[in-house]
């Protein structure tokens, strides 16, 4: 960092900020993940065993929903597995060159999820508009029972995942799940036209856009979150601009510059920002005070600052640069 000087400032901040760790807030909980390691071993068995039995209904069927539905549940079933193993990984201390640990492995997690989810969409789009020009009978009857069992199992996943928005890659579950299990009820009612209109073979085709159509909705959310992380932009819910604000309000603070707010996981946000404080008394004190409230107001758990006095009557090199 910029001014010599000020390095043991700096330094006795990064020490002050581990307190932040326990802050609430978006991101802001650092020890989220923990608690769902039950959750995906029985949300990815549990979906695992049904995408096995629906793949083979809809063969057996030849139900083009009911396979789009098999293939979709796979690639989440795909992605829990990725974004446990993520989880697993974060848990790793720092070591060697990794000095931020292996965190950073829940935003590729929740990434390489969302282009699972795509790939699966493209796929179903093209079989769908296949079948426009050759559109097959259904056996409606099991693909009720297979697809009303996709309810049942989607939904309980669904509700386990319920309570972990402010992680990315549980927020993503809940969704998925929840999606999922809208998907098959949508396979049900396919099914039901079907065995009341049984000439309206194209039905089966159109609920498969349909399902896409709620794939691509559900995940480019997910897409878009994951990819801002993996850029180390802010995460979304914390405001750069409030953040700066809130730091040039702090007591005898004149100015801040170089503030870089980005995610080290989907659970643990940092900070680094020099602030210009001319009056040096009580230093350990501001900066437990303002970790404090970083964590608190904002969910950002991970803080260095630089203090700065200006005393020398020379900016630091870094305003022009960042800001």
């Amino acid at each position: 960092m910029a001014h010599d000087h000020n390095h043991d400032l700096a330094h006795h901040d990064h020490g002050a900020a581990h307190h932040g760790h326990d802050g609430h807030g978006h991101h802001g909980h650092s020890h989220a993940p923990k608690d769902f390691g039950a959750a995906f071993a029985i949300g990815a068995g549990l979906n695992i065993a049904f995408v096995a039995a629906e793949a083979v209904a809809g063969l057996m069927t030849g139900s083009l929903a009911l396979l789009a539905d098999a293939g979709h549940n796979l690639s989440d079933v795909l992605g829990l597995l990725m974004a446990w193993a993520a989880v697993i990984m974060a848990r790793r201390a720092p070591a060697g060159r990794r000095t931020y640990g292996l965190g950073k492995g829940t935003i590729l997690a929740s990434l390489a999820n969302a282009g699972l989810l795509l790939l699966a969409v493209g796929a179903i789009v093209w079989e769908a508009i296949r079948r426009f020009g050759a559109p097959q009978d259904i056996a409606p009857g099991p693909v009720i029972i297979v697809a009303a069992i996709g309810v049942a199992i989607n939904t309980a996943t669904a509700l386990m995942f319920m309570r972990g928005h402010g992680d990315l890659n549980v927020r993503g579950a809940f969704l998925h799940m929840a999606a999922d299990a809208a998907v098959s009820l949508g396979v049900v009612a396919a099914a039901l036209v079907l065995m009341a209109q049984p000439d309206w073979r194209w039905i089966d085709p159109v609920i498969s856009l349909v399902i896409a159509g709620v794939i691509v909705a559900g995940t480019w959310g997910l897409l878009r979150d994951s990819l801002d992380l993996a850029l180390d932009a802010a995460p979304r819910g914390i405001d750069p601009d409030a953040v700066r604000a809130w730091l040039a309000a702090r007591p005898g603070v004149t100015g801040v510059h170089d503030l870089h707010i980005w995610a080290m996981s989907t659970t643990q946000t940092a900070l680094t920002a020099h602030l210009v404080r001319p009056d040096t008394t009580g230093q350990d004190q501001f900066l437990d005070s303002v970790c404090h409230g970083l964590s608190h107001q904002f969910g950002i758990g991970h803080a260095t600052l630089q203090l700065e006095t200006g005393e020398t009557g020379q900016a630091c090199r870094l305003v022009a640069a960042h800001g």
